[in-house]
């Protein structure tokens, strides 16, 4: 039995925000964000609003698109790293929202390549036990912004997406081959230092501390582009695939920049690259997810799908999936 993917899903708030009222707000000239990061606008999340209502809508258009009975779900992943709070996960909650009865529901914490590693981990439970399992991805990065840092102000937004993942009879489906890295080298490049058992919540704690911080940006970029070719080279090379039998490219929507240097160190024709951050920005974990449910057309059964993305940790990988 293998896994395939039975639908796409996806959420953003209503709230757009363009490059012009960010560059007002930081004192850039006009222009300056679309050509550092490709970006246009972004969205951000109301003050009502917090990731488990993106991640319900999410997972209720793949399921709807798919057309698995809620009850026949038996695992939801929820990759985020913006949980509704600390403690409990939001995942449980996400499951009751959706009225999938007992399923199974966690949180996982992996940055940027948050859903890489849910996906991994979905089509080894559909092989293993033969029931469906929505895996969604998803961030409110917009509560997260340091202003007083532009390269990363300028950038994160709010969305979720989602996959229905089930079982298949077919060959040449699900992951065909894998490689998730981590590089601790640079752990500290991107964080948000407050709030966890390092650096709990106090009174006073300055906005720096619980917002997100980048250090060395040009190293990040280096080490970004680098870390997606080389998992993208070793998935296909362990797949036993070369990039021209890739039929679709879709790596983490960080910003064009990095997309367009590691297109050119994969050699992979821009036809098949699937990009959604000039419109939405870049949320982290949701990238992947949503842009392939804006592009949901543009899969067919059969495709070999190239998934790659690396975030805060280092933690990253590639992905080639079998639909």
């Amino acid at each position: 039995m293998g896994s395939t993917i039975l639908g796409f899903g996806h959420s953003v708030p209503r709230l757009r925000v363009g490059n012009a009222e960010l560059e007002a707000k930081l004192s850039l000239e006009s222009g300056w964000i679309e050509r550092r990061t490709g970006i246009v606008e972004r969205r951000w999340a109301s003050e009502d609003e917090a990731l488990s209502d993106l991640a319900v809508a999410a997972g209720a258009m793949a399921l709807e698109r798919s057309g698995v009975a809620p009850e026949a779900v038996a695992l939801v992943l929820l990759a985020t790293s913006t949980p509704d709070h600390l403690l409990p996960p939001s995942a449980p909650l996400v499951a009751h929202r959706l009225n999938l009865g007992g399923a199974g529901a966690v949180d996982m914490a992996g940055a940027c390549a948050g859903f890489l590693y849910a996906l991994t981990f979905a089509d080894a439970s559909v092989q293993a036990h033969g029931a469906p399992v929505l895996v969604i991805a998803g961030n409110i990065l917009s509560r997260r912004i340091n202003f007083a840092e532009r390269d990363t102000a300028v950038i994160f937004a709010d969305a979720a997406g989602a996959v229905v993942v089930g079982p298949t009879q077919r060959r040449d489906t699900g992951v065909l081959g894998v490689t998730l890295e981590s590089d601790a080298r640079y752990y500290d490049a991107i964080k948000i230092a407050g709030g966890g058992s390092r650096k709990p919540f106090v009174d006073g704690m300055s906005a720096s501390e619980t917002k997100m911080q980048m250090r060395d940006g040009g190293t990040v970029f280096r080490q970004a582009v680098e870390m997606l070719a080389r998992t993208s080279d070793a998935t296909l090379e362990a797949a036993g695939r070369v990039i021209d039998e890739v039929d679709l490219w879709v790596p983490h929507q960080a910003n064009a920049r990095i997309i367009a240097s590691s297109q050119a160190r994969l050699g992979i024709a821009s036809s098949k690259v699937l990009t959604s951050v000039r419109d939405y920005g870049n949320s982290s974990a949701g990238t992947i997810p949503l842009t392939m449910s804006l592009h949901a057309d543009r899969f067919k059964p059969g495709d070999q799908v190239l998934l790659s993305a690396v975030g805060a940790g280092l933690t990253g990988g590639a992905m080639l999936y079998g639909l």
